[in-house]
């Protein structure tokens, strides 16, 4: 079977503990180098033998022997290596949020557009069977006509005085790091976007970044959600979808994978179980894509719609007033 070589530009800990262990357990997929600002990309080459290593993302993209690279630098960074990639030819790859802004999305998706590089965020959790099974359980009227859907993410972010999460200038806040997979979620199993925003933000008074966000949003179809974010609770991830019928809970939602057991999908008083690996799958996915030429399933226009929303929460948040899309 062909494969697709790929490059990973960063040693960020996502890449060393999940991205790189799909690339190795992926059908269609090789990793082929890895470079860090540094001397760490050598020590994770060696230990898994990987062929080349770099000290500079540069050399790794001069590569011709690379075909994709997967980027999960600081959300800062994301549209200048975008680009560069591009540029070099590589099909990208890049980490959740794709940018900080819509404009930007729109900038980077467009530059691989114009150099004929398949572009795509890393949202894995969506490759994940489950959700594809709670939108075969709308689709069926079980739960009757939706009303409602809530979603939330959270965890104690630990070690805060060097974290890049508490950095406003590098992309920092609880709704670009956790929101952004809510806010998805809710676009993507309703099926409709956003029209209204309220959002409401627990600012920390050192760094400026949101803490904790709690945000109302009215979909084009008539139906009401709610999610929150926050680096100040315990760690949840979770969505409810609700009904005039019956209601479904989807209690490891974003992260199953961190629970070590199957995802889990209750429907009134019964339950499913159901196994997958996102990010093998989210792997396999896009080298497919490029690999036939075709179109990834989670499109750039579908990236720019999920900033858009990000956009307006934290807008709404800074003017403390609804924000209309």
């Amino acid at each position: 079977m062909k494969r697709v070589r790929w490059g990973v530009i960063s040693t960020a800990e996502i890449a060393q503990t999940q991205v790189i262990p799909a690339i190795l357990r992926s059908e269609n997929a090789e990793l082929v180098g890895i470079a860090s600002r540094g001397s760490k990309a050598k020590e994770i080459a060696e230990n898994l033998t990987v062929p080349f290593a770099y000290d500079s993302y540069e050399k790794l993209l001069a590569n011709p022997e690379i075909d994709a690279v997967y980027i999960p630098l600081p959300n800062h960074l994301h549209k200048n290596w975008v680009i560069e990639a591009a540029k070099a030819g590589k099909h990208v790859l890049v980490e959740k949020p794709a940018a900080l802004t819509a404009e930007e999305a729109e900038e980077m998706i467009e530059y691989c557009r114009k150099e004929n590089v398949k572009f795509m965020e890393a949202f894995m959790y969506q490759f994940h069977p489950q959700h594809e099974r709670v939108r075969e359980i709308l689709a069926s009227g079980e739960l009757g006509e939706i009303k409602f859907m809530r979603a939330g993410f959270s965890y104690f972010l630990e070690d805060r005085q060097s974290n890049i999460r508490m950095k406003k200038e590098m992309g920092g806040g609880s709704i670009y790091d956790i929101g952004c997979y809510c806010i998805h979620s809710i676009r993507y199993l309703l099926e409709s976007e956003p029209v209204t925003i309220k959002a409401f933000a627990e600012i920390d008074p050192q760094t400026n970044i949101d803490l904790a966000a709690i945000v109302h949003m009215e979909l084009e179809n008539g139906i009401r959600c709610v999610f929150d974010s926050s680096f100040d609770m315990a760690f949840r991830n979770e969505y409810e979808i609700v009904g005039t019928k019956d209601r479904l809970t989807v209690p490891y939602a974003y992260r199953p994978d961190v629970m070590e057991q199957d995802a889990v999908i209750r429907i009134g008083d019964r339950t499913e179980r159901i196994a997958g690996d996102s990010y093998k799958v989210q792997i396999e996915h896009f080298s497919k894509v490029i690999l036939e030429d075709s179109e990834p399933s989670y499109s750039g226009i579908k990236t720019l719609q999920n900033m858009r929303v990000i956009d307006a929460c934290y807008r709404s948040i800074e003017e403390k007033r609804v924000v209309s899309l």
